[in-house]
């Protein structure tokens, strides 16, 4: 019998909670229930019939477990494991069961109270809690009535222990948390236990909210803190309640997220994982659960990406306002929530946005995207912080090359990746979750499996200080990306670009604003300025000993010019104080390009660098005060140095004087007699099919050109024939930046006070 038809006829059943003495009689009552119809298949299939042998196979597995059930209820006071057949052979049974199909969530309230009321010896209650696995859900109720038992000091630590580890694990299955969060306090002070202190943690950090943070809990944990030490898990309280209360705690904490706590799903992994499953469908074929820790993975699993990503199920209004035996306050607070299964479009959001109830699964939001407005707009810190934890476990869980590159449900776990990135774009904001998971697992990346994902995690880093970032990603990244090939440096170059404006967005729209959560954002704007500086100069760094390494190849090219069309525009598009050139190897590798579109594109980034750097040389003479963001002398000097350069070569046939100095018996050794020329608009390389194209259409009859003939009025033509050829960059520069004279010279930016 499955867990849904268990726990759908379970109310036809004497409730054992109850100690009902007519177990038989029920369940022969319950089979009469089935109906003539089940009565007549079973006759005239017999036992030809798989489907009904599986079947009659599970209603004798449910009947032995009700017997179970009833034993482990009126069962003898400290009975021996060893001596007793009888217990082992209860005990078995419900585990069988309960890593097979899950318990029902009546069944797990019995046996958790058997569990914590220490009627049987601490082994027993180990094996009964280690196999609490739920079939669907699990009743705040059931929770509330096992922590009483805690009360009263019937187990011991041990059982204490596993009873809050099994807690954690299975917090997302419980349908709802109201009466739990009142027992708040009782959680709080079990802090006092040395062994239970990181799982009661824990549990408090899914728990809290504001109105649960007070100075005496405060101070409390604080003392805790200088008693056992900067313990991760305390931290991680300390952290939440700061976020809350920021003017009770002055002490320092860490700013990066990281991983504060153990997982406590070891132990249920595998069985936590088909209870995902189950909540979705029926499964094909019968799931063999594991009990043991989570690196066990069964050779020939059926990785499912949307079995890992929980279904949507506001199970707390569903399931519980259709039971007769819920209390009318329990009716009327219910009364008000929304069920998430009928939101449906974005008017229905607006019209019910104060009267949602999120999923206890948190991973169910990421397939929806009504959900994601609303937790983007409510932006309600728990809430971010169930979600973060539950990714963060996941990712760790599934990823194949961080499993020592198990790459059997590579597309599965493509496709669960796939989904985080469309929900970051979604909200326009990386997960800091997927952040620490890149930490971790960059180490064992082979930058093959799942590129594309890996590096569009990549771009949705959040804002942090590069100094930070550096070591724990960029580094390992450089290693990869100069021993790979050219078309993975290309990846790379495009998903830092994007970092790069996400980070520029991030900064010109939030930097005045007070950041949602604890984010690493620099305190000052002058320190988020140098975070994006060393980002750049970092690219810089990897783009100019990718050139060498890849022979100044224009397919490589394309990609380090993409980045700073982005970087040249940062003062004016992003209206933030910042100008960084590129390197001179870039310079100049555009510069002497053969292809014509990275010439062009040098162009354009020139004429761009010109806008900004004279927009901001204006900002700073009208406000006419010293800042710390006046951009320094030597900023104006090398981009001067590069357009004079520049001009030199395409404009006044002076290609090695001020700006590249090449030694001139080294320029005779070439070969080239009019090397002066060599550079210019009509002689350079990248440009030379156009001059003889143009004299062409001046002159087709002819049968040999001479591109020196342009000239005077020819030049002024030529120069327009390179416009209409689609030549936009080179015709913003050349009128942007070159004076029409008799003596063409370049228009330099004047640094000095006067402009």
């Amino acid at each position: 019998m499955s867990p849904q038809k268990r726990v759908k006829n379970v109310k036809a059943q004497n409730r054992i909670s109850q100690g009902s003495n007519s177990f038989q009689t029920t369940l022969s009552a319950w089979k009469v229930k089935q109906g003539p119809s089940n009565s007549k298949n079973i006759s005239k299939h017999g036992q030809n019939n798989p489907v009904g042998d599986y079947e009659h196979a599970d209603d004798q597995a449910e009947d032995a477990l009700q017997m179970a059930v009833e034993y482990f209820e009126k069962g003898p006071v400290k009975t021996s494991q060893n001596k007793d057949k009888t217990l082992e052979k209860h005990l078995k049974t419900v585990e069988n069961v309960a890593w097979k199909n899950g318990l029902a969530s009546e069944e797990i309230d019995v046996l958790l109270n058997i569990a914590l009321s220490g009627k049987f010896g601490n082994a027993v209650n180990t094996r009964i809690l280690k196999c609490m696995i739920p079939a669907t859900v699990i009743s705040q109720d059931s929770v509330v009535k096992a922590v009483s038992w805690l009360c009263v000091d019937k187990c011991s630590g041990s059982t204490k222990v596993l009873f809050y580890r099994w807690l954690v694990a299975m917090f997302d299955f419980i349908d709802c948390k109201e009466q739990i969060n009142l027992l708040y306090g009782f959680f709080f002070a079990s802090l006092q236990d040395d062994a239970l202190c990181p799982y009661v943690c824990h549990l408090l950090y899914l728990l809290t909210k504001k109105e649960n943070v007070k100075p005496f809990r405060v101070r409390k944990l604080l003392d805790l803190q200088a008693k056992m030490g900067m313990q991760p898990h305390l931290q991680a309280l300390l952290s939440l309640y700061k976020f809350f209360a920021p003017a009770l705690i002055s002490v320092s904490l860490p700013v990066r997220k990281k991983i504060y706590f153990k997982n406590s799903e070891n132990l249920w992994k595998m069985a936590l994982l088909a209870v995902k499953q189950r909540n979705r469908g029926p499964s094909p074929e019968p799931l063999k659960l594991m009990l043991g820790p989570a690196n066990v993975r069964p050779l020939k699993r059926k990785w499912n990406s949307l079995s890992v990503i929980p279904v949507l199920n506001s199970s707390s209004y569903t399931k519980e306002c259709g039971k007769k035996e819920m209390s009318l306050s329990d009716c009327l607070n219910r009364s008000g929530s929304f069920p998430l299964e009928q939101l449906k479009s974005f008017p229905q959001l607006l019209q019910n946005i104060h009267c949602l109830e999120l999923p206890s699964q948190m991973g169910s939001v990421l397939n929806n995207s009504l959900l994601l407005h609303y937790i983007n707009c409510v932006r309600d810190e728990p809430v971010l912080l169930r979600f973060y934890y539950w990714l963060s476990q996941t990712l760790q869980e599934e990823c194949i090359w961080y499993k020592v590159n198990n790459y059997e449900h590579g597309k599965e776990f493509t496709n669960f990746l796939d989904t985080i990135i469309r929900a970051e774009c979604f909200l326009q904001e990386g997960f800091y979750s997927c952040e620490a998971f890149l930490y971790k697992s960059l180490p064992l990346w082979d930058g093959l499996c799942c590129r594309s994902q890996f590096l569009q995690l990549v771009s949705w880093i959040p804002f942090s200080s590069f100094s930070e970032v550096k070591p724990l990603l960029f580094d390992h990244l450089a290693q990869l990306f100069f021993t790979s090939t050219i078309y993975f440096k290309c990846s790379v170059l495009q998903s830092l670009k994007e970092l790069l404006q996400n980070w520029l967005l991030w900064l010109s729209m939030d930097i005045d604003m007070k950041p949602v959560t604890n984010s690493p954002l620099e305190t000052t704007l002058g320190g988020s300025m140098n975070s994006v500086s060393k980002l750049i100069h970092y690219v810089g760094w990897l783009s100019t000993t990718a050139m060498r390494l890849e022979s100044n190849s224009t397919f490589l090219l394309h990609f380090i010019l993409d980045f700073y069309e982005k970087v040249c525009d940062i003062y004016i598009n992003y209206n933030l104080p910042l100008v960084v050139l590129f390197p001179p190897g870039i310079f100049y590798s555009a510069l002497l390009s053969l292809d014509t579109s990275i010439l062009n594109q040098l162009c354009f980034i020139m004429h761009r660098y010109r806008k900004n750097l004279t927009a901001a040389k204006k900002n700073e003479l009208v406000q006419k005060t010293k800042s710390e963001f006046n951009f320094s002398s030597k900023t104006y000097q090398e981009f001067n140095h590069y357009l004079t350069s520049m001009v030199g070569c395409l404009w006044t046939s002076k290609p090695f004087g001020k700006g590249i100095y090449i030694d001139p018996e080294i320029l005779e050794k070439t070969g080239v007699t009019e090397y002066k020329n060599s550079l210019n608009v009509i002689h350079h390389p990248s440009f030379l099919s156009y001059a003889v194209s143009f004299l062409l259409q001046e002159s087709p009859e002819e049968r040999t050109v001479n591109v020196s003939s342009i000239q005077g009025k020819k030049w002024s033509w030529y120069l327009d024939y390179l416009f209409s050829q689609g030549l936009q960059g080179l015709k913003l520069f050349i009128r942007s930046s070159v004076h029409h004279s008799s003596i063409p010279r370049a228009e330099g930016i004047n640094y000095n006070n006067q402009y």
